[in-house]
């Protein structure tokens, strides 16, 4: 079982290290185009594996994907990072370019290989890596809709006074500002979310969860690489032990929540074969003109590319 992850900053390392410690791979490459960082980092991170009881076998590599062939899973972290006062479309152009060089070279290594997107704007970078793979649908995944409901649920149980374990709940739609909170599908250890909370409370945290990137970016110069690389190992996890856990995630829709040609965040099955099913909820229409508009805003960076 060998998993490719390219970008050794923060997400990267993080990832490798998070996974490392789940001892479910046997070999995690790390790669980066700067010399010696993924080399240094990798060393650093297996040096760790005996007090932790893994045997998971960690290699940094500088710029020779030769090195990624034949990975079941090919995680992809690298890009600019968000800098304070710069929104998710301004890292468009700069980062569309990165994707679809590292998108070929992957697929060229590893032709079978499910790739999760994890550089931003999110659901943007997830459409041209699909485009420039040409594989199925199904092999192409952003991580997203994890991130955002965790870091709502970490702020709706600071609000409620209870444990974010026991909170379960689903966010839709695009990575960031446009995200769409589906009240109605959140809950308390199975008790509806209106028992604890109006909906007029709820939109508080909710517009709390959409500035959480943005906070870590302001006290921090740089993008959050914690919680989201917790989520890619969850995504990982998920496929690799054909666990068919129901995910959000920014998958491309061919007329799903009558919505097509582009990715977004939705509810998805995660299996072996990657995205095993995309999972439709019957929304209102309050929830389902959120969606459209976070549709929209998407469909309009697509278009700048």
């Amino acid at each position: 079982m060998k998993v490719t992850i390219i970008g050794a900053g923060n997400v990267g390392a993080s990832c490798a290290s998070l996974l490392a410690q789940k001892d479910i791979v046997k070999k995690i490459v790390l790669l980066d185009i700067i010399e010696k960082l993924s080399e240094g980092k990798s060393l650093d991170i297996s040096q760790m594996l005996p007090m932790i009881q893994s045997n998971t076998e960690i290699i940094g590599i500088s710029n020779d994907y030769s090195k990624s062939k034949n990975s079941e899973i090919i995680i992809i972290t690298c890009g600019i990072p968000r800098k304070p006062g710069m929104s998710r479309d301004d890292l468009v152009k700069t980062n569309a370019k990165i994707i679809r060089s590292v998108t070929e070279k992957s697929i060229f290594f590893s032709p079978k290989a499910k790739l999760i997107i994890v550089s931003n704007p999110l659901d943007v970078m997830t459409y041209v890596s699909y485009i420039t793979a040409k594989v199925d649908s199904s092999r192409i995944i952003g991580m997203a809709g994890i991130l955002d409901s965790t870091r709502y649920r970490f702020f709706l149980s600071k609000k409620l006074n209870v444990s974010p374990i026991d909170i379960q709940s689903l966010l839709l739609g695009g990575h960031g500002d446009t995200m769409v909170p589906l009240y109605r599908y959140t809950s308390v250890s199975g008790i509806p979310i209106k028992e604890f909370l109006s909906e007029e409370d709820n939109n508080v945290i909710i517009e709390k969860t959409k500035k959480g990137g943005e906070e870590i970016v302001n006290f921090l110069g740089t993008s959050a690489w914690m919680a989201p690389s917790a989520s890619v190992v969850k995504i990982v996890e998920a496929i690799l032990k054909d666990s068919k856990r129901i995910f959000p995630c920014s998958v491309f829709l061919k007329g799903q929540y009558g919505l097509k040609d582009m990715c977004l965040g939705v509810p998805v099955i995660l299996g072996n074969n990657g995205i095993e099913k995309i999972v439709e909820l019957q929304l209102n229409q309050k929830e389902n003109n959120l969606l459209k508009r976070s549709a929209f805003h998407v469909k309009n960076m697509i278009k700048k590319l």
